[in-house]
């Protein structure tokens, strides 16, 4: 890369960059980046697990972990009415200019056809999250963002499973992502990274992914597993800055940059990309996902 992160986002005079509480702008940045670069690499998942489940006009889909929306824009598309649920604030603000409402209230607007629409809520307001006044419950609950990258990222699943379910009837389907074999991941080797430079606190050890983690939330959560599948989403950039850009705005790199500095995790991620670099500057890395669909007692 010609220049790094941090300097592409200088900090103002007399200012230090504190890994542990990142300035507003910063915290801003990276939501954006996440919006612009890395969430549309899931796009294959989103669409894979619609068109199994039959996503369509009426679906009430509830997302856990929303994001900046753009799992609920395709479910609203299908004509499916949706609330989303994101603890971060920027994401959850950037997820409203998508779906935003023309009565400004920050529900999803409604196709021509009257289908779709829906609410967007921060996680602390979960429990708001019904359907409707006469409280029907979702037909879908879906957690797309994929677990297995750091040690323990499963286990933030579980307390939003136990407020969630109770929304839900019956059978319900839940859906769980996560990665896939490490031997099939190629940004594996690049994750490493964060586990390797966390280490120095004696925390969020990357490990490789395992085929019984969803099972494991799963069976926490009381949801009885009903199917499984497996999806090509690889990740591609631009060129090697929008790939460190893309991937420290996942969050798996946090606990690297607590343990040293952003400067430092960004050459190291910079040095892990170069297998993954074509002739043209773009970053290629073929990845398999795996999602479970569980359903509620």
């Amino acid at each position: 890369m010609t220049r790094t992160l941090a300097q592409h986002s200088q900090l103002p005079s007399g200012t230090t960059a504190d890994p542990a509480h990142p300035a507003p702008s910063e915290v801003r940045t990276r939501a954006r980046d996440w919006a612009e670069i890395q969430e549309r690499m899931l796009v294959p998942l989103y669409e894979a697990v619609y068109e199994r489940l039959e996503v369509r006009a009426g679906t009430r889909v509830l997302g856990l972990g929303c994001g900046s929306g753009l799992a609920l824009l395709l479910a609203t598309a299908r004509g499916a009415r949706v609330t989303g649920v994101e603890a971060d604030r920027e994401r959850l603000a950037l997820a409203r200019e998508r779906l935003l409402a023309e009565d400004g209230r920050g529900g999803a607007p409604r196709r021509p056809d009257g289908t779709g629409g829906g609410t967007l809520l921060p996680a602390d307001r979960m429990a708001d999250a019904v359907t409707g006044p006469d409280r029907t419950g979702y037909d879908l609950i879906t957690a797309f963002q994929p677990i297995g990258s750091v040690a323990g990222d499963a286990k933030g699943l579980d307390p939003a499973l136990r407020t969630a379910i109770p929304l839900a009837g019956h059978g319900t389907p839940v859906v769980l992502a996560g990665w896939g074999p490490p031997e099939r991941c190629a940004t594996d080797a690049v994750l490493r990274v964060a586990g390797r430079l966390a280490d120095r606190l004696r925390k969020g050890a990357r490990r490789p992914a395992h085929r019984d983690d969803l099972e494991d939330v799963a069976a926490r959560a009381g949801l009885k597993p009903d199917g499984s599948g497996r999806v090509a989403c690889p990740f591609g950039y631009a060129d090697q800055e929008s790939a460190v850009r893309g991937l420290l705005s996942t969050g798996v790199f946090d606990g690297a940059i607590r343990a040293t500095d952003q400067r430092q995790v960004e050459k190291e991620i910079g040095e892990a990309l170069h297998p993954h670099l074509r002739r043209d500057g773009t970053v290629w890395m073929p990845n398999v996902f795996r999602y479970l669909i569980a359903r509620t007692p």
